[in-house]
């Protein structure tokens, strides 16, 4: 399969297990003069995604039923995604309008419904670039969330990104999901283990050189401005003291948080309280089957283990 022609722009890609920390990562980042960060657009489904949101757009702005709830139960199914990818958008601070001048702009240059990951990398592309353009930002920056894992394709189509990945314990991350959001996250302790496992690992193998960084969400609230230096050198910014003061700076997600799960803890200053939670949270024989499964990791990362020996029962 022929490679998809390469981008331009240097994008800051930012990627992570739901629940790690991702979005106040991207509030930190988007603090900083030379950056505009906004949070995820996903943007895999549905496969006309062109014409999709721009159906949306139409129904959104009729005040259709179909797409006027703001939990994903209350949207009709057919019109989900696009909607999803609507709201993000303007959680990123565009307006509806900004969206369909870029979609069909785009359609219209590729001749395409945007189906293809290249085109559909292309409208996330025209997004960042309006937004560095408006902004006076040197560089824009997005959350692949999860898709972290497949860097090696997004590394192709933008040979100039920077990717930082953050990483949670892992079960912190697992008690997160099953107390914090059980209606949408993983629903047992095996699941968010080995989910856990497959984003932490797998982006390391596929990691461009000199492009990826990884920091730990408990470095970033217990050592921030260490931590934020790293990320800053990393990037080839300088230093300013905005990425530490992150919650005094207006951003787009707070303005229009429109339910992101994370907007509210995102915009409170740097806190250590949730470090530990799995030891409240989980029961010591969900903290052992996690182990089992992930323990290697764990003490690969630094996090230290609760049980011993968590490989001896198999």
């Amino acid at each position: 399969m022929p490679r998809p022609p390469a981008l331009s722009s240097s994008p800051v890609l930012l990627g992570g297990e739901n629940r790690s920390g991702t979005t106040v990562l991207s509030v930190l980042l988007d603090s900083h003069p030379d950056l505009v960060v906004g949070p995820e657009i996903d943007f895999t489904d549905p496969v006309d995604l062109g014409p999709h949101i721009l159906a949306v757009c139409e129904l959104m702005d009729r005040g259709d039923p179909r797409v006027a709830g703001t939990t994903k139960d209350a949207i009709d199914p057919e019109w989900y995604d696009g909607m999803h990818f609507v709201v993000q958008c303007e959680r990123s601070g565009l307006a509806r309008d900004d969206i369909r001048d870029l979609v069909t702009g785009l359609m219209a240059e590729r001749g395409t419904h945007l189906s293809t990951p290249e085109d559909r990398c292309r409208l996330v592309d025209a997004i960042g670039e309006l937004q560095q353009r408006r902004t006076g930002a040197a560089r824009w920056g997005m959350k692949l969330q999860r898709k972290i894992q497949d860097i090696g394709t997004y590394a192709a189509i933008w040979p100039r990104a920077h990717f930082i990945h953050i990483i949670r314990d892992g079960r912190d991350l697992a008690a997160s999901h099953l107390k914090t959001v059980p209606d949408w996250g993983y629903r047992t302790v095996a699941e968010a283990a080995h989910g856990w496992l497959e984003v932490v690992t797998r982006p390391r193998a596929a990691a461009p050189a000199g492009r990826y960084l990884e920091v730990r969400y408990e470095d970033l609230v217990t050592r921030p401005r260490e931590t934020a230096e790293r990320m800053l050198d990393h990037l080839g910014l300088p230093w300013d003291e905005a990425v530490l003061r992150h919650a005094e700076h207006e951003h787009a997600l707070f303005e229009r948080p429109w339910g992101h799960p994370a907007a509210e803890a995102a915009g409170r200053p740097l806190y250590t309280g949730r470090n530990g939670r799995y030891l409240r949270d989980l029961t010591p024989a969900e903290i052992e089957e996690f182990e089992r499964i992930a323990g290697s990791e764990l003490r690969r990362l630094g996090y230290g283990l609760s049980m011993p020996d968590p490989w001896s029962t198999g």
